[in-house]
């Protein structure tokens, strides 16, 4: 590899971290090209960018980067790279996770997850029980319902037993004007004979 297409290269790496907040970096080695394939699939499928690169290019992409200092991650870059970009911080470690329910491979190296760093396989479970910031949302706004669904439903039921207590009332004063009618008549009856 030249010096220019290096160069290109650890440009490329460096347009994929910009603005990351979810970096994995896996092992891939050891699939077969049908498998390969297969990932980078179900990957795009789920919104992961994958891309194979050296490990030498990927360290000189990082240490370049601003804002976040990725040497925890160092250490790890061993053998066979594949770089992982998501914007949902599980969906690359749950895509390793069933990947690897018929294969050995892949294997988890480090990870950037959530501005924390996570390195080594034994952090795939962990990561992949992170919830994702959907999920999280989807259970506030749950949270933020559930009162405001008791409410309504309170306010629902209330008029229900307004109606009934209403319906309750109606007869009794359907009674009480016909006990007084006949008082009503025998009032006026004696009203002409008092004159």
């Amino acid at each position: 590899m030249t010096k220019d297409q290096k160069v290109v290269a650890i440009q490329e790496i460096k347009d994929l971290l910009q603005d990351a907040k979810v970096v994995y970096v896996a092992d891939l080695e050891g699939l077969n090209a049908a498998k390969s394939s297969d990932f980078r699939r179900q990957a795009f499928k789920q919104n992961i960018q994958v891309k194979v690169v050296k490990n030498t290019l990927l360290q000189k992409a990082m240490e370049q980067m601003e804002g976040v200092d990725y040497s925890e991650m160092f250490q790890s870059f061993k053998g066979n790279s594949a770089l992982m970009i998501s914007e949902t911080a599980n969906a690359p470690a749950k895509l390793i996770q069933g990947f690897r329910k018929k294969e050995e491979k892949p294997a988890l190296k480090s990870a950037f997850v959530q501005e924390t760093f996570y390195v080594g396989d034994n952090n795939l479970d962990m990561l992949a029980n992170i919830k994702s910031r959907e999920e999280m949302i989807g259970e506030i706004i749950g949270l933020l319902q559930s009162p405001i669904q008791r409410v309504v439903s309170a306010l629902q039921n209330k008029p229900e037993t307004v109606e009934a207590k209403a319906e309750e009332a109606a007869p009794a004063a359907e009674e009480a004007p016909a006990t007084e009618t006949p008082e009503t008549p025998a009032a006026e009856g004696e009203a002409p004979a008092a004159e």
